[in-house]
This record gives structure tokens, sequence and C-alpha cells, in this order.
């Protein structure tokens, strides 16, 4: 089922995440390209968006966030090993802290989506139950 509320804050959540993360990345030394700040933005809006539309079946609320902010993460994380090399961060370190933030994000998403606003998942129903109702 569709939650519209859970959708909005989710997304808008992970719109916000998206411009911490471009801010925290551009506060280093060098120019950001402005295709990877797009990126940037676009992977953590996408955490919040894929939290809003889910509607998998998790023991807990923050496992659901700590997954999606994972899973989200993935090809972010990819791009940054072909980045040039960078004195300051080694490949594999962006790699790695590039899910961790993604992880941290879906968490903070998922907390401010489901406990702050009150807008808890609606668990989908399984089509057999539903074809049983029918």
């Amino acid at each position: 089922m569709y939650n519209r509320k859970r959708f909005l804050v989710a997304t808008l959540g992970g719109i916000a995440c998206g411009f911490i993360c471009f801010g925290l990345a551009a506060s280093s030394p060098g120019e950001l390209p402005w295709p990877v700040a797009i990126q940037i933005i676009v992977s953590r809006s996408l955490i919040g968006f894929g939290i809003g539309i889910s509607t998998l079946s998790m023991r807990h609320w923050s496992i659901n966030g700590l997954s999606m902010g994972a899973l989200f993460s993935l090809p972010l994380a990819f791009s940054g090993l072909m980045a040039p090399d960078n004195p300051e961060f080694s490949k594999t370190g962006m790699f790695a802290i590039t899910i961790l933030l993604g992880i941290i994000y879906g968490f903070l998403i998922e907390f401010v989506t489901s406990i702050l606003f009150k807008a808890r998942m609606i668990k989908a129903t399984p089509a057999s139950r539903i074809a049983a109702a029918a």
C-alpha cells in the first residue's frame, strides 16, 4: 500500500541529506565537478525515495533505514572507485565512507519519517490474502 505522507517526508529527507552530503564533499580542498555534485545529491535523494516507497517487511523500522541506505549508496560508492587519486583519501576509504554515510543517512531519514512524523510503513499485503478477501 502507498502512504503519501511517508513518501513525501522520506523523499524530502533524502533531498536534504543529499545537500548535506554535497556540502561535506564541497568543503574538501579542490573544486567539485558539477556532475559529481549532481550524482551525490541524486544518490542521497534516492535513499529517501526508496524508503518512501518501500513496503519490505523488516523486523524494525531502523533495519529498513540501514539496509536502504547501504543498498542505495552502492552506485555512488562504486563510482568513487573510478575517481582520480586523492592524497587525502584512498579509493577504498572513500568507498567505505560513502557506504557508511549512506547507512547513517538511511537511518536518519527512516527515523524522521517513522518516528518524528509518524508516517509508518504500510506493509504489503500478499496477493493470496487479497484474492481470498475478494
